[in-house]
């Protein structure tokens, strides 16, 4: 029962997680139809901006984490301006090798300044272990799910209160609608992609306080492909239960039979969701007629 429960925090820690960066990756791609396989570079940028800003520079961790996400927005939206707008009305693939080349590119952006080598990370969320039902767990696995949870429940507010959230989910029903009320479709995707990369540098922030930083946090990104795809690539509960649901199986599948499974069981999920529902469990089903 301990080892069920230590598990239970660990896949909701890591579910909690994954579903912060899919939420960025579901927001860009239903306000401009792009899927950003740079997504795990943005997680991998907001870790190692955090280390540099608490650790090289000594800022205390409220300030480091404001100036964290500055550029986490700054980046999205340079992204947004630079590389993608300039592919507006492209074929479809040529836009997926665009992402696919700008992962690379911040890849070897962050080797570049901080070299290959995983580095120590100056903990700003407390991580002494702490007793629950009998299980040991660190407190900052803990802090972590609240911190997710209070920001996924923050984006959900902003996408069905404020202004701008209401105009993101118009540009995503439809642009040209959107278009004929007043809408900016190219701010609409300027948001899209700077909350992204801010949602994705909060991510990397709570993994590096847990795990340290280094080049393989990347990979972490790249759990989100199973995430969105189960849940649905145009739905945001949908990567929130994803993430959660990808988080629970890998810890489960780990602490019981190991032998590396827990990391390949999120692309044999993928490839299973694609088989039978591509769609994702609430994702739009969209039937063409010829």
């Amino acid at each position: 029962m301990d080892l069920f429960i230590q598990l239970t925090l660990t896949g909701l820690t890591n579910g909690a997680i994954l579903a912060m960066a899919a939420l960025g990756f579901v927001l860009i791609f239903k306000a401009s139809d792009v899927i950003n396989f740079a997504q795990g570079e943005f997680l991998l940028i907001g870790a190692y901006v955090t280390f540099a800003m608490l650790a090289q520079l000594g800022l205390h961790w409220t300030l480091g984490l404001l100036l964290t996400l500055g550029v986490a927005v700054a980046l999205g939206v340079a992204v947004e301006r630079l590389v993608l707008r300039p592919m507006i009305g492209e074929p479809i693939i040529s836009v997926i090798m665009v992402t696919i080349g700008l992962s690379s590119l911040l890849k070897a952006l962050v080797s570049a300044i901080w070299g290959n080598q995983p580095k120590a990370f100056p903990p700003f969320i407390p991580s002494q272990p702490v007793k629950i039902l009998g299980a040991t767990v660190g407190e900052d696995r803990l802090w972590a799910i609240v911190i997710a949870i209070f920001m996924l429940g923050i984006f959900s507010v902003f996408f069905r209160r404020s202004r701008e959230g209401i105009a993101m989910r118009a540009v995503a029903d439809d642009q040209q609608a959107a278009l004929s009320m007043g809408i900016s479709v190219k701010k609409i995707f300027a948001w899209a992609w700077s909350i992204a990369a801010a949602t994705a540098a909060i991510g990397g922030a709570l993994v590096a306080n847990i795990v340290g930083v280094g080049p393989e946090l990347a990979g972490f990104g790249l759990r989100v492909f199973p995430v969105v795809i189960l849940g649905g690539l145009d739905s945001i509960p949908g990567a929130i239960i994803g993430g959660v649901v990808i988080g629970l199986l890998e810890a489960y599948t780990g602490g019981y039979i190991g032998q590396g499974l827990n990391q390949v069981l999120p692309f044999i999920v993928l490839i299973l969701i694609l088989m039978i529902r591509p769609y994702g469990l609430f994702g739009q089903e969209i039937i063409e007629r010829v």
